[in-house]
């Protein structure tokens, strides 16, 4: 037998390293590709997650379609959906439980209807049943049984296999309602709620809903119409566009408006005129959280009255609204840095405390690393305003928060301390991270990271996309004795890991604060490795 190596880049940046075997048999000769030693796209001598792993962390990392540092948007993708495909047929109850938590624990909306739609597929063709209950489990808001029906038509054409077409018509039943039908039902949707009735069928819960589900088959073929007596809130909005344009700048009673399901984008577009102050107070009372949040500056620009302001910061601060919001801790961040005025800064603190309740208080000393190389600089939404260094900073500063002894140290080429001021909140102190040329954008130099600032500290936490540079030892992590809980937090979900599991060696990842719950879990004895 001979061997031969080689190097195969396996997509824009992460390579590893292979070995051909060619052995003789029988007069000839059979090659045989195996995986030598992977490295990360850094260098550093790597290793490789077994699938479910792997499937977590990609999965709670993943903004669907979107490129990241070191991998290309197709690439990674198509390795989401292998590992799906994967999974949910090598352990259909680990991904039954999954693919629910994906979407209500880690708040990931994309990502779960995927999985859910590519895991379906696998365990059909597998024989294995329960994929429709993971289908609707995946779909929780209006517009998502539309848009897994899209994903579908537009991958695997209109054979829809059974436990897809009940799971999204399960999610239409429970989701379709009036306000939703004004918000999410409109031209601009490429599959509108007529065609999800049209496709997959679903059973009207009421008379009601019947009546619904024939108003929007009517609206989808243009047979519009007149809305029946027992769908008011259609009915409302109807007479409102009847309204000459001209008249509809003095409509401003709140209570009108909100029966017609009047959503702050839906009056702009009536009004067709500027929102200022009158507009956005008489729909305020009635907008949702998110669209709160996003609009904060907005609201100053408009002019919003302080009493009106003062309404607005409440729901903001309220732990209910933002427990049920399901807005992900880096949105309160987006919003601190876009809007002007002081007023919002407190309440929007109040809110991410709240988001980040399941961030424990920590005794005993704890180092925290901040990887704040270049790859870390990638974006995570789709307007560019968060990257993968905002939420490291924003989950480690808040864990310093918490922690009774905290070292907080950015990492790159080089570290340095963060040093802590009394008193600050996590907000002010991420801006005084992003502004005091904390985020040092060059190399990953995460061994020698720990060696510098390791010192006989009782946990470590280190939030990075694990791509090291090359390092002297075994792993990037061995400067910490074993014997040393240290949590990695992955906030990208790279095939590539920097260190071997083991014992005291535990990996998180997402966007979300749920997996640091686990953490004195882990502590007290409760070694569980997922969070759901």
């Amino acid at each position: 037998m001979a061997r031969f190596n080689f190097k195969l880049r396996e997509n824009r940046h992460e390579a590893a390293d292979y070995d051909v075997e060619v052995v003789a048999e029988q007069g000839r000769l059979r090659y045989q590709i195996v995986l030598a030693q992977p490295v990360t796209a850094e260098g550093a001598r790597g290793f490789v997650r077994e699938p479910k792993a792997e499937l977590f962390l990609l999965a709670v990392s993943n903004m669907v379609g979107e490129h990241t540092f070191y991998e290309a948007a197709a690439d990674r993708d198509g390795r989401f959906r292998a590992l799906v495909a994967e999974v949910a047929v090598a352990d259909p109850d680990w991904f039954g439980r999954f693919v629910p938590w994906l979407r209500t624990g880690a708040m990931l909306r994309s990502a779960s209807v995927v999985a859910a739609l590519e895991g379906a597929r696998a365990q059909v063709a597998a024989g294995i049943p329960g994929s429709r209950a993971v289908v609707g489990a995946a779909l929780q808001r209006a517009d998502e049984p539309g848009e897994a029906l899209a994903y579908w038509l537009g991958r695997y054409g209109r054979s829809l296999p059974k436990p897809v077409k009940r799971g999204i018509a399960d999610a239409a039943v429970r989701l379709y309602h009036q306000r939703s039908m004004l918000k999410y039902d409109t031209d601009g949707r490429a599959v509108r709620f007529g065609d999800v009735i049209e496709l997959t069928h679903p059973v009207a819960r009421d008379e009601r809903q019947g009546e619904l589900f024939r108003h929007a088959l009517n609206r989808r073929h243009r047979r519009d119409g007149l809305p029946p007596a027992s769908l008011p809130m259609l009915a409302a909005r109807s007479a409102l566009m009847a309204v000459p344009v001209q008249q509809r700048r003095a409509i401003t009673d709140p209570a009108a408006l909100g029966a017609a399901g009047m959503t702050w984008e839906a009056l702009a577009g009536w009004r067709q005129d500027v929102m200022d102050a009158a507009a956005w107070e008489s729909v305020i009372p009635t907008m949702g959280y998110f669209a709160l949040l996003r609009n904060l500056r907005n609201f100053d620009q408009a002019g919003v009255s302080d009493e009106v302001a003062a309404t607005v910061a409440a729901r903001l601060a309220d732990p209910h609204e933002v427990a049920t919001s399901r807005v992900l801790p880096m949105r309160y961040l987006s919003a601190y840095n876009a809007a002007p005025s002081l007023r919002w800064s407190y309440p929007l603190e109040l809110a991410l405390q709240h988001a980040l309740a399941n961030v424990p208080a920590l005794d005993g000393r704890t180092l925290i690393l901040i990887d704040t190389s270049g790859s870390m600089n990638s974006t995570f939404s789709k307007d560019g305003t968060l990257r993968c260094w905002d939420a490291a900073a924003v989950f480690g500063l808040a864990l310093a928060a918490r922690a009774e002894d905290a070292t907080v140290v950015s990492f790159a080429s080089v570290s340095k301390v963060f040093p802590p001021v009394a008193g600050e909140s996590v907000l002010a102190g991420v801006r005084r991270f992003r502004d005091g040329g904390w985020f040092l954008n060059s190399g990953t130099a995460t061994e020698q990271a720990l060696r510098q600032h390791y010192d006989g500290h009782d946990r470590v936490v280190i939030l990075t996309d694990e791509q090291a540079r090359a390092h002297r030892s075994a792993d990037a992590l061995d400067p910490v004795p074993e014997q040393v809980p240290l949590y990695t937090w992955n906030l990208a979900g790279y095939r590539i890991s920097y260190a071997a599991a083991g014992r005291h060696r535990y990996t998180f990842g997402g966007l979300s604060d749920g997996a640091f719950a686990m953490i004195p879990l882990i502590e007290t004895g409760d070694d569980g490795r997922w969070p759901f």
